[in-house]
């Protein structure tokens, strides 16, 4: 059973960065595709970010050129770097993964919180 684990939520000041973490526990190579979602309060989900075996990154306009992820092979580990935070990025960030049978897999969310 594949678990992913994130880390690396909690507060931060308007402008500030932070990163995220999210660990698989099973080989990187076995997703074809691993990214990143967020729910806000009294939203419903959404998109923040994709990466994938083949082709380039998808992220959403709203963080577009401010959150990048990174993969580290050798650690199994998928990174959310996000730089000039806004109050409207307070959510809960949750990691996912798809394996090549297109199984989704997700983790339970880290909070992140910008406020001043």
């Amino acid at each position: 059973q594949v678990q992913l684990v994130e880390s690396g939520g909690g507060s931060v000041q308007p402008g500030g960065s932070l990163r995220l973490s999210c660990a698989t526990s099973g080989s990187i190579f076995s997703f074809k595709s691993m990214g990143w979602y967020r729910q806000a309060p009294g939203e419903q989900r959404e998109l923040v970010g994709l990466i994938f075996r083949i082709g380039s990154p998808k992220y959403a306009g709203s963080v577009q050129g401010r959150f990048t992820i990174i993969r580290d092979n050798a650690k199994n580990t998928v990174y959310l770097q996000m730089n000039s935070l806004k109050p409207e990025d307070t959510a809960v960030y949750y990691c996912t993964a798809a394996d090549l049978s297109g199984t989704d897999y997700w983790g339970k969310g880290t909070l992140v919180t910008v406020s001043s």
